[in-house]
């Protein structure tokens, strides 16, 4: 089995990579989906964000609200608040690293020669890069990264792009990423020419897969 991570830059379409290589036959996991499953109440991550960042990241349900969170954790110049994503990521990333893990796992008993990929954002950011035989970094341009961000927000251009600015901040280049990949996905044009990029990919890894079972 293959492992592989999944990476890039905010709004740089990795999600829209990661259905690609599902359709092709690859298992894709998010990592924002794990640590979003992670943080519902009742969890232990859940506590323990709760009791470091407050009541006031909490929906009336007691879910956590994640706008809410995203400004504790990524700072606020405008209310003084510093960045705090550093210590966020220390308390979700371990968890979701052992889900991940065993996700892996899973995957290859049920099937020795499939390929298993990881999205994440924060791969190399979190260190954890040499759990992949191969790192897939997708790229886009820097306006296309706000403009997808402010029409999956539904916010206004200003807002997104502030957003952006603020969470990039806390993200590895993409040049910095880039130089570390086994794989570049260029994201910039159109859809088509990713799918003939993601396909020219997958073709590699398949091959790599069952050569290596």
């Amino acid at each position: 089995m293959l492992k592989i991570g999944l990476t890039g830059g905010i709004a740089s379409g990795k999600s829209v990579v990661g259905e690609m290589l599902v359709k092709l036959g690859a298992h894709v996991v998010q990592a924002d989906l794990i640590a979003q499953w992670l943080m519902y109440p009742g969890r232990p991550v859940y506590e323990e964000v709760v009791r470091r960042f407050g009541h006031g990241i909490l929906n009336p349900d007691g879910t956590i609200n994640r706008p809410k969170l995203a400004e504790e954790a990524f700072g606020n110049p405008a209310s003084g608040k510093p960045p705090r994503v550093k210590e966020l990521n220390a308390l979700v990333h371990p968890a979701v690293v052992e889900h991940e893990n065993e996700w892996m796992e899973d995957i290859g008993k049920d099937d020795p020669k499939a390929i298993a990929i990881v999205e994440a954002a924060l791969i190399l950011e979190a260190g954890v890069a040499e759990r992949f035989d191969y790192l897939i970094v997708v790229t886009c341009r820097p306006e296309q990264r706000v403009e997808r961000f402010r029409r999956r927000q539904n916010i206004a251009e200003e807002s997104a792009r502030a957003e952006v600015t603020r969470r990039m901040a806390a993200q590895i280049p993409d040049s910095e990423k880039i130089k570390t990949a086994d794989f570049v996905i260029d994201n910039s044009g159109p859809l088509e020419a990713t799918e003939a990029q993601v396909r020219h990919v997958y073709a590699i890894l398949l091959k790599e897969a069952q050569q290596g079972a």
